[in-house]
């Protein structure tokens, strides 16, 4: 059996149905290792998405790709939910490795000095992302609790988003129904939410079986009109790509948000609320910075200006709101906007945390610039987390 034929046959026995049975794969597979994986000390990421929102990842699978890249420890962050976390903490032990949960959201500006504005957003103004990081066990119930609700309101939204993909590919016979095609790519069902890249994934699997693989790039550009970089249609067009699925989510979510997108209400909490619930349950409430957008590190984001043009006073409003901390991705940002955010975080008595974001089976679970002494707190940063939740 070759390395890749290998993996993929480890990552179906870490995502197979049931948590119990993914836990119980994973010490099996980790106690017949005849070589344990290189160590890399030097690198942490406190950002990993799994089943339970977006990823080709169960939490136990995150874990063994996390430890197979020589993380010492990792963190779980996923949209809406915090369900995968008991798992995630499990296998963390299992594999020997440090864990640290935390969950993504977004947060209602309103009333605050920055209603209104575009902050890490692509898709909305006025509607911002957070990060809730390390948070202890004890919290994890009250978190499914109020976030309930919220998916729920979310899916009367992803409903109508799947209305607008149906009138948009009605011309090319494609058809999502919501229940059949969207809510079996989730974790729904065991308390995971769904998002647009749900949306996204399910119609991308619809365009592979219209147009097949051989054909995928050539549907893009002749039928839908996406105009695709070398990169994209080259990745579209390999027939020995396993990524595909997900380079084609990638151009469909560059492309096609913008189009299909209903604006979040109801299911955002509003920001001061939010502060309160972190503080409740034990957690670092963190802002995730984006910065200003060039050229797309994951191609899933078009060329766009964000929070540079008024960082100084973002800062404020954060610490003024109670903010505890800042979440970047070394990886996607020039070191000339990372050198300005440190010293922010520092003037501002902020905590730094890193994270890469990850939800792509192309996508490695390490962020290279780690390496460099710029970024060496970030890890002892993961670490500290790590004993925090203890």
């Amino acid at each position: 059996m070759d390395k890749f034929t290998e993996r993929q046959e480890v990552l179906r026995l870490l995502n197979a149905p049931d948590p119990e049975e993914r836990l119980a794969n994973l010490a099996i597979i980790i106690g017949g290792e005849e070589q344990h994986p290189e160590v890399k000390p030097q690198y942490a990421n406190n950002h990993i998405h799994t089943i339970y929102s977006f990823s080709p990842y169960s939490p136990a699978a995150a874990v063994y790709c996390a430890r197979d890249e020589g993380l010492q420890t990792a963190g779980i962050m996923d949209h809406d939910t915090i369900a995968g976390a008991v798992e995630f903490r499990k296998a963390g032990k299992i594999a020997g490795i440090g864990t640290t949960c935390g969950m993504e959201c977004r947060a209602d500006l309103s009333g605050t000095r920055m209603e209104g504005r575009k902050l890490n957003n692509p898709d909305q103004a006025g509607i911002c992302y957070m990060a809730i990081h390390s948070v202890p066990e004890s919290g994890f119930a009250r978190l499914q609790e109020v976030f309930g609700p919220l998916r729920e309101r979310r899916n009367a939204r992803n409903r109508r988003m799947t209305e607008n993909i149906n009138r948009l590919m009605e011309p090319f016979g494609i058809t999502l129904d919501f229940d059949r095609d969207v809510i079996p790519v989730s974790q729904y069902e065991n308390g995971g939410s769904i998002t647009e890249r749900h949306l996204l994934f399910a119609l991308s699997q619809k365009i592979l079986e219209k147009a097949g693989e051989d054909s995928c790039a050539e549907f893009v550009e002749q039928k839908l009109g996406i105009a695709l970089n070398e990169t994209a249609r080259e990745r579209l067009s390999n027939p020995g790509n396993p990524h595909r699925i997900y380079d084609l989510l990638g151009v469909m979510k560059a492309e096609l948000v913008g189009r299909i997108y209903v604006p979040a209400t109801d299911e955002c909490l509003p920001f001061r609320e939010l502060v309160k619930l972190a503080d409740e349950v034990g957690a670092i409430l963190c802002y995730p910075y984006l910065g200003d957008v060039t050229n797309s590190v994951t191609g899933d984001k078009k060329a766009a200006k964000f929070e540079d043009d008024f960082l100084d006073e973002l800062f404020e409003m954060l610490k003024e709101e109670g903010v505890r901390g800042v979440t970047y991705m070394p990886a996607r940002n020039t070191r000339e906007q990372l050198t300005r955010l440190q010293e922010l975080c520092r003037r501002y008595g902020m905590m730094e945390i890193s994270g890469e974001d990850v939800n792509s089976s192309r996508q490695s679970m390490i962020c290279p610039q780690l390496a460099d002494p710029q970024f060496e707190h970030l890890v002892d940063m993961a670490w500290k987390l790590v004993e925090r939740e203890k």
